[in-house]
């Protein structure tokens, strides 16, 4: 055992990977429905091997968080910008508003209870469940015009405040939006009936059909042998496609088996008549219950082989930019090709025929090779799968942000400046926002994004545990159980206030007020808790650009509480 403490302390790199290991694992661990989490867990291992007086330099925690929050204002920087236009506005100004409150109450909570700037920072991370404000607040305190001492207290009082507060900001969250949330929306039933009505409206009707994914509608390929008399002598390809859209279902013939013979290129004059083999393609909500108009499914290898290509496509031509997906469905290079995925900010959204399009949005189209490449040349950027992430981009990403926010300006000899963290933060919103207008440069893939924001943050917090861990029992004694209470009210008290505001002051949709609450508290686990109570997918709608806004503010806010106080 003293040859692994020796070791751990001679090479610090290695307790850092050992804590990251070990939160992770623990971070995934479940009883019932409770779970640490990842970050929380990493902070604690991080506490526990910090006891073996383990000393890591100050500039691996930079490098990381830096990276993790360029990476933060990167996913998040076409949407921000985005909400800053007319149609936009009203969610920004809620986010706004409900940000504000978040930092309001906990700085009055703090002066209440007397706490320092540390421990008001650590309250206000772990309430609001932004893990970030760590590093900010600590850049914050490093440059105050006090003592060693007295920066050192406060930064190691940081991931205290923080661990006690955290899992109730998580899990208080999800309870208090989706259990709370609707009654006061008007009652759950009232709510999950306002929900079904938005989806109507905005182009669907099937989502109460059994055995739906409501989540995520794949597009399905179907065979079926056409029986039904209304074929008579023969139909042509154009006709049962066109009876089809008078239905409200977008389903085009892909393939078909005509005596014996199977005919790949399907032309729109293609007769069709009885006893014929038809594949069609669609949406499944579309192609589920044809074989009862159609006639008998058929599940038949030969006729179903044939490759299908699923393209991700970024939207940003004019044209189809902040347009509906119907009108994106109408147009003439969309034959054959349906859309089975909307992400924007890496949420999913509903795909439904209202849903605006916005620039920056990343399309899934599925169809034959030759008509989905077609598509997405029209639509915008083909972002296809790849490993390579543009470092150039990121590294001058960084070092411009980092330059800017290490300027100061000193206010009665206090020095204000969004330091090198914030700095990185609004750079990322910058380069996101530029990639979404230019795709061909800056490209980070879904799985680099990942890397960045996971395992940036979570190095990051695992030196903060490790460095705090010496004090960390000691800091637990100061703030006492009270804090958890405290941390309780700084959770609830902004997120009933998002409620009201959503209800009386802006008016929204309940499933809006819902989604643009945990937006602009930048709580996902609580959008699946909400998703989940009124059985809809609609709050996504409200999510992404409060998230955005949310996500920036919050951040900031970790500096701001430390100058506050």
């Amino acid at each position: 055992m003293e040859w692994v403490i020796h070791l751990l302390r001679q090479h610090s790199e290695l307790a850092i990977f050992l804590t990251i290991a070990a939160g992770f694992w623990i971070g995934k661990i479940k009883v019932g429905q409770f779970s640490l989490g990842i970050v929380t867990s990493v902070l604690l291992v991080g506490v526990l091997v910090g006891q073996l007086n383990i000393t890591i330099e100050e500039p691996v925690k930079s490098v990381f968080f830096l990276l993790f929050l360029f990476a933060i204002g990167y996913k998040v920087g076409p949407q921000f910008f985005r909400g800053l236009k007319k149609d936009g506005l009203p969610q920004v100004g809620f986010a706004v508003l409900m940000c504000v409150g978040c930092l309001v109450i906990t700085w009055i909570l703090a002066l209440i209870m007397g706490y320092n700037a540390g421990e008001a920072a650590g309250l206000l991370a772990g309430a609001q469940t932004i893990s970030a404000v760590i590093g900010v607040a600590d850049d914050t305190i490093n440059g105050l015009n006090i003592s060693t001492e007295q920066k050192n207290n406060m930064i190691n009082i940081i991931p205290v405040a923080y661990a006690v507060t955290y899992i109730y900001g998580t899990a208080g969250s999800a309870w208090v939006l989706s259990s709370l949330g609707p009654k006061m929306l008007g009652g759950l039933e009232k709510v999950k009936a306002a929900c079904k009505e938005l989806e109507a409206k905005m182009g669907t009707s099937e989502a109460d059909e059994p055995g739906f994914e409501h989540a995520r509608r794949p597009v399905v390929f179907r065979a079926y042998t056409i029986e039904n008399d209304w074929f008579g002598n023969g139909k042509t390809v154009e006709q049962l496609e066109s009876y089809f859209i008078s239905q409200g279902k977008r389903l085009f013939v892909e393939r078909m088996r005509h005596n014996h013979t199977i005919i790949n290129e399907i032309l729109p004059g293609q007769l069709l008549q009885k006893g014929d083999e038809v594949v069609l393609s669609g949406r499944r909500e579309f192609a589920i219950g044809e074989e009862d108009w159609i006639g008998e499914e058929v599940i038949d290898p030969q006729l179903l082989d044939f490759p299908v290509e699923v393209l991700p496509v970024m939207i940003h031509k004019k044209p189809y930019a902040n347009r509906k997906l119907e009108f994106i469905r109408k147009q003439p290079f969309m034959h054959g090709v349906s859309v089975r995925r909307i992400k924007r900010a890496g949420i999913d959204i509903p795909v439904f025929a209202q849903t605006v399009v916005d620039s920056g949005d990343t399309l899934e189209l599925v169809g034959l090779k030759k008509e989905v490449e077609t598509a997405a040349k029209q639509l915008g950027y083909i972002d296809r799968p790849t490993n390579a992430t543009d470092m150039v981009f990121v590294g001058i990403g960084i070092l411009i942000g980092g330059v800017i926010g290490a300027l100061a300006i000193h206010i009665g000899g206090v020095p204000i400046s969004l330091s090198t963290s914030g700095g990185a933060l609004i750079a990322g919103l910058v380069f996101g926002w530029l990639r979404s207008k230019h795709p061909t440069f800056g490209q980070i893939p879904e799985s680099s994004l990942w890397v960045l924001n996971n395992v940036g943050l979570n190095m990051f917090i695992a030196v903060v545990g490790i460095s705090a861990g010496p004090s960390f029992i000691q800091g637990l004694k100061e703030v006492g159980p009270m804090l958890f209470i405290i941390g309780i009210l700084a959770t609830s008290l902004p997120l009933l206030l998002g409620l009201i505001l959503a209800r009386y002051v802006f008016h929204f949709h309940p499933a809006l007020a819902l989604g643009c609450t945990a937006g602009a508290r930048t709580t996902t686990a609580a959008l699946g808790a909400i998703q989940e109570a009124v059985d809809s997918e609609t709050p996504s709608l409200g999510y992404t650009v409060t998230y955005a806004v949310g996500n920036t503010l919050l951040i900031i806010w970790g500096v701001v509480i430390v100058l506050l106080m």
